[in-house]
């Protein structure tokens, strides 16, 4: 199974890198992660790259397709056409499409998610429906037909193993979640808008807008 993570500048690693480290202990999971030109993406951080291994082109035809988001690159990314016109083309013969975070908007702005339930970061939820989303705030993984969204960044970790759950059945991805140990316990619960203080919020928000705003 041919696995595409997309890659572009200013993105989250998290978003691609938790669902890559599920995905891949998949049997015959073929790895790719593509972007315009193979080589190294910067992402958010300006200081973490990831390697492109393939281009757009050299992908054709993958079975599942993963759009991960980013504080930084997700409005340029919705604008580059050569990425849109991709999605639109792979998606009629992927088994998966499939974002993380605001990845949903890239999926959106491809006009994969007309009409239908989606998920994305909590701050990004309104973007949605200006795109023809039906905004599901309240949940971690959306599933519409192939196509399946989870919300914020850590999201990407649950989202893969359903996604292995669906393809392999649940004693792969309780395998799986096994192998990695993957186990939350965090020591704070402040993981979603509807638990944190409205200060918190505010803060949150505030520093994440100024972020996308500078690019930075």
């Amino acid at each position: 199974m041919q696995l595409a993570f997309v890659l572009y500048p200013g993105m989250t690693a998290l978003d691609a890198i938790g669902p890559y480290e599920v995905l891949r202990a998949m049997p015959d999971a073929e790895l790719r992660f593509v972007a315009g030109m193979p080589g190294p993406v910067v992402t958010d951080s300006r200081v973490l790259a990831l390697n492109a291994t393939h281009t757009y082109a050299d992908t054709p035809a993958p079975d599942l397709v993963l759009v991960p988001g980013g504080s930084t690159g997700t409005q340029a990314a919705m604008a580059d056409q050569e990425l849109l016109d991709w999605l639109r083309a792979v998606h009629p013969a992927t088994t998966w499409t499939t974002s993380v975070c605001s990845g949903a908007l890239i999926l959106a702005a491809a006009g994969l998610l007309q009409g239908l339930p989606a998920t994305t970061h909590w701050i990004a939820q309104s973007a949605l429906g200006h795109f023809g989303a039906i905004s599901q705030p309240d949940k971690r993984i959306v599933q519409a037909g192939k196509i399946a969204t989870a919300a914020g960044v850590s999201a990407g970790i649950d989202l893969a193993l359903w996604l292995v759950g669906q393809i392999h059945g649940p004693q792969e991805a309780e395998r799986i979640q096994l192998e990695i140990e993957y186990d939350p316990q965090p020591p704070y619960d402040t993981g979603h808008p509807s638990k944190a203080t409205d200060s918190m919020l505010e803060q949150v928000r505030a520093k994440l807008m100024a972020a996308a705003a500078a690019g930075t």
